[in-house]
């Protein structure tokens, strides 16, 4: 899950690069490659056959995550065309809160005590950078309001896929990402017209749509599987501090003084979390260890 956080950091400075891409445009052809990518992908992984029978068997709840990886994909893109990489990352890193809430309400789960604390220590740093970064332009607002699209699909699907996890006869999930991006191209190809993007810009789109979509997204499905979904939701948001160092080095976007400070109590919050985690984890062996 530090891979997957580490590898969708990119999008936000490789767009700053862009030459001539609009934001349709940007968010199109990134889908478009990100769909090529899992096709070849998926197909490796699971063959042409077994694909199209997991799309065509999937049910609901296979077209449900695909749909939420269709908002995810695209308010992402779109706002980030509209606003700061900061406030972008920002607004994502709801998403723990969100996933939290949708787990307890949806899925009756305990969740443990450090996982509540480190939920609300990130959401403390998330709402510091958020108060000291806000501003009261329409882009500005336009594009926090796309932005927050994001995590509200990322917590419900996070909660879909734990609510799957082990349960006789669930569909294979992985192809959702693959319905996501189909359905984020096809809906941003009309808005996406005239093509103005450069050969330069479908280099870094391609890129960002194998690199930092398709590989990632399907490793998230797999580690799904796994950790518990808030646990990979407080993952997840180490993609604001990467991202926020990526555009500060490399695109001159200066974080500011409250975003560092913010960005370093989430840091440090998923610290105390996993340690504490591993921590059981081991006891819990240790336990089971022992001679009857």
């Amino acid at each position: 899950m530090l891979l997957v956080a580490l590898l969708w950091s990119t999008a936000g400075v490789a767009s700053r690069h862009l030459h001539a891409a609009a934001s349709f445009e940007v968010t199109f052809w990134r889908s478009a490659f990100t769909a090529l990518a899992l096709i070849g992908l998926l197909c490796w992984l699971r063959g042409p056959r077994v694909l199209w029978a997991a799309l065509r068997g999937g049910g609901r709840a296979l077209w449900l995550s695909g749909l939420c990886w269709c908002v995810m994909f695209t308010a992402f893109m779109l706002a980030i065309t509209l606003t700061t990489v900061a406030n972008v990352l920002v607004t994502l890193a709801l998403a723990p809160l969100f996933t939290a809430l949708a787990a307890r309400l949806v899925l009756h789960q305990r969740l443990p005590r450090r996982t509540w604390a480190a939920v609300l220590a990130a959401g403390a740093g998330i709402a510091w950078m958020f108060g000291h970064q806000a501003g009261g332009d329409a882009p500005w607002l336009l594009g926090t309001a796309v932005a927050l699209c994001v995590p509200l699909a990322a917590a419900t699907n996070w909660t879909l896929l734990q609510h799957l996890r082990g349960r006789e006869g669930a569909p294979d999930m992985l192809p959702a990402v693959l319905i996501g991006a189909l359905l984020s191209a096809a809906l941003t190809l009309p808005l996406a017209l005239p093509f103005q993007a450069s050969g330069h810009d479908l280099a870094l789109l391609a890129g960002l749509g194998v690199g930092q979509l398709a590989v990632p997204c399907l490793i998230a499905v797999a580690v799904a599987r796994v950790l518990p979904a808030p646990e990979v939701a407080l993952l997840a948001l180490l993609e604001v501090i990467f991202g926020v160092a990526w555009a500060w080095l490399f695109a001159g976007e200066a974080p500011g003084q409250a975003a560092i400070a913010g960005g370093a109590l989430v840091l440090a919050a998923l610290a105390a979390n996993e340690a504490l985690a591993l921590r059981e984890r081991s006891r819990t062996l240790s336990l089971d260890d022992r001679p009857a």
